[in-house]
């Protein structure tokens, strides 16, 4: 139960996102058909996957929101209005529903409080059962003076339907005595359909029932069918020894019955936990070891029924893709395994390198080539698009921009873009405030941008494209761009900027990056507390990545965040300077060239164009004396070009990313560290860094002042 339980939930939520996004762009599209289709194929698959795995109040909730889907796509209620709003609103409360059934925890009141009132809602848009469901949903009634809970094991006999009696009525009967908590049909003797008699009853039930009548009268209900049935009851505050006995009694497997009486209520986890510790004291081998350290298994065909179902509804998805479904954690173990592979693979091949057998570097070599292979193919395996990130922000836009009353459109490219999962995983909080800064900032109100003779919807957009071995994504918005003498003021009150100080452009733009920098004039949901850009910037920096900004008066915002492709392991270009070894991004060299001028010079000639230097033995002070011939690597990165100053070159190799210590963080120039075959560290150039090192943009002062000399 718990491996296919896991499978629905997620499956169930990658559809809700696509409802979600089919319902967004319904509203931009005016209800175009492919769209509610696929609106009416999520929920329609999300009820049917509920209903299997008994889960009543997703069914219940599901079926009122389906009948209203169903009456849009026949065309007689328009997708249009304050029915948009109120289907968004349903998707979130069954992604909460979904959150607490995974978590095995009961709906509180403000949850069904919700569900009713939504209920209600679809019932006035003609949804069919929808007052019987909101009626339906109630608060778990609490347990009254007298009153306990009594738990029934019924298995019926297969000739009891022959022999005249109904086994459905003697459980409805059971509700005159109280109150059935909770019921688990077991089809697990129903036998396959060659041999499947249908008139024999082959179901069985687990019965949790509030009642204050005593035993003789809960047996009584059963007083007619008594000889063609089997039946257990154990009493309300029984010791778990009886529960135990239950479970040795019943036909089913022990793993089974131990789930159902979990999900009955009748016993908690923790208690059988307990009660099999005991049990595994006093007997080696007991038949109840796996009851809760295995989770009961739906039987294969029902599974293999659940997922089939799934696979069906997809329609809009390729059928002839094949997919498998793996724990993230053991792709991270994979590629641990696979950097501490390439890190061996480099000594062994320094280590045939020192004995001189042409052979043994033979054989070195094809071992290093397939551990090529083997990294590129386990670094693929955690490459995603990151489109399913950029489309979670349709929502954000359309809610954000209804609350300020702004009209704004999201405009996304660039989706197809692949980058690790573990950066994407750590880029959604700076794109969120990203996205919602340019919203709340960045879009000017319908009234300033028509004075200002723009359309009176705003535009914000998300763009991604790969970059020298980066990613660049760029969020931009056409709005009314920086004020920046309201931000000099702000920074003079605060004391950034001191009173007789000119900045530049480019210093006023980057004090919105400043801890606790906000020029609202109040506070609200959305801003005024100067939490949000300085956020951005350590979340990206942590990320070995760098934010710039670019802004037009009137026109409107750009925000770019760079960053790697990847933190795991990378091609790099090994360099050393005296005896320190340093490792530059193979995707950010260029080309290199031998150099032997001495006249101490920033800068040189490189075929007629005039190419800034900066020297790695004076930037990071490293001692001792150059050698008289060195070295020039040629790196780029965001348009700019360098020349790397250093003593000998090393070649290419495969570097496996390690991260620097918090001492060694806020070091300029380095990204990370790498552990050679020899067993050295190798230190990992932040090329765009040293670029950046000493002035804005994309040509660095180095360069300019090499154009001016």
């Amino acid at each position: 139960m718990d491996d296919a339980l896991k499978t629905f939930f997620s499956e169930a939520r990658e559809l809700l996102a696509e409802m979600e996004t089919a319902l967004l762009t319904a509203e931009e599209s005016g209800g175009a058909a492919a769209d509610v289709n696929a609106i009416f194929r999520a929920a329609h698959t999300i009820k049917g996957s509920a209903g299997l795995f008994g889960l009543d109040a997703l069914v219940r909730f599901t079926h009122a929101l389906e009948s209203v889907l169903d009456d849009v796509r026949a065309g007689t209620l328009p997708l249009a209005g304050p029915l948009l709003p109120l289907l968004l609103r349903c998707c979130d409360h069954l992604a909460s529903g979904i959150d607490t059934i995974e978590a095995g925890s009961e709906p509180d009141a403000g949850h069904l409080e919700e569900e009713r009132a939504l209920l209600v809602r679809l019932g006035d848009f003609g949804a069919a059962g929808a007052a019987e469901a909101a009626a339906a949903v109630q608060p778990r009634t609490e347990t009254r003076p007298g009153e306990g809970q009594w738990h029934l094991s019924l298995r019926f006999g297969p000739d009891v339907l022959r022999n005249g009696m109904d086994p459905l009525s003697f459980i409805r009967y059971l509700s005159t005595l109280g109150r059935v908590e909770r019921i688990v049909t077991l089809p697990d003797a129903v036998p396959t359909l060659e041999g499947l008699d249908a008139e024999a009853c082959c179901l069985g039930f687990e019965i949790a029932l509030v009642t204050a009548a005593d035993r003789a009268t809960i047996e009584s209900v059963f007083e007619f069918v008594i000889d063609d049935c089997e039946l257990r009851v154990v009493p309300p505050e029984s010791r778990i020894a009886e529960y135990v006995d239950l479970i040795h009694a019943l036909p089913e497997g022990p793993e089974r019955i131990g789930e159902i009486l979990v999900r009955c209520g009748s016993v908690t986890e923790r208690e059988l936990e307990e009660a099999l510790g005991r049990q595994r004291q006093a007997d080696p081998a007991p038949r109840l070891g796996a009851i809760l350290a295995e989770q009961a298994q739906l039987a294969p065909e029902v599974v293999e029924a659940a997922l089939e179902k799934q696979r069906q509804t997809r329609e809009h998805r390729s059928q002839d893709a094949a997919t498998i479904r793996v724990d993230a954690s053991r792709l991270d173990r994979l590629i641990t395994l696979v950097g501490e592979l390439v890190i061996a693979a480099a000594g062994a091949q320094q280590a045939g390198r020192r004995v001189r057998d042409l052979e043994l570097q033979a054989a070195h070599a094809t071992l290093a080539e397939l551990v090529q292979e083997v990294r590129d193919g386990a670094l693929n395996l955690r490459m995603v698009r990151i489109g399913a990130t950029f489309s979670r922000y349709k929502r954000v836009v359309h809610d954000v921009a209804r609350e300020l009353g702004k009209d704004i459109e999201l405009r996304i490219s660039g989706e197809d873009a692949e980058l690790d999962k573990t950066v994407v995983e750590k880029l959604g909080d700076p794109l969120m405030h990203l996205v919602r800064n340019a919203i709340d900032h960045g879009i000017d109100s319908p009234e300033q941008r028509q004075a200002r003779g723009k359309p009176a919807r705003g535009v914000v957009a998300l763009n991604a494209f790969h970059d020298s071995g980066s990613i660049v994504i760029e969020v931009s918005d056409d709005g009314g761009g920086l004020d920046r003498e309201r931000i000099l003021k702000k920074a003079r009150e605060r004391g950034l900027v001191a009173p007789d100080h000119t900045p530049s452009e480019h210093e006023i733009d980057q004090l919105i990056f400043e801890p606790g920098f906000s020029t609202a004039e109040q506070v609200t949901n959305l801003s005024g507390r100067g939490v949000g850009m300085d956020v951005v910037k350590q979340n990206i920096a942590a990320l070995r990545g760098s934010v710039e900004l670019r802004t037009r008066p009137g026109l409107g915002t750009t925000v770019t965040v760079r960053l790697p492709l990847t933190l795991a392991i990378i091609n790099g270009f090994q360099v050393a300077v005296g005896g320190s070894m340093f490792v530059v991004p193979m995707e950010m060299v260029d080309e290199c060239v031998a150099y032997s001028c001495a006249d101490g010079h920033d800068y040189t000639d490189l075929r007629g164009r005039v190419l800034p230097l900066l020297r790695l033995r004076e930037q990071f002070r490293l001692g001792g004396q150059p050698p008289a011939r060195q070295n020039i690597v040629v790196v780029q990165a965001a348009g700019a070009r360098c020349g790397l100053v250093v003593d000998a070159l090393h070649g290419e190799s495969q570097t496996v990313i390690k991260p620097l210590s918090r001492m060694f963080q806020r070091i300029r120039g380095i990204s990370g560290s790498s552990l050679l075959g020899s067993g050295d560290v190798a230190l990992i150039l932040d090329v765009p860094a040293l670029l950046a090192q000493a002035g804005p943009g994309s040509h660095s002062t180095l360069e300019r002042r090499a154009v001016t000399a």
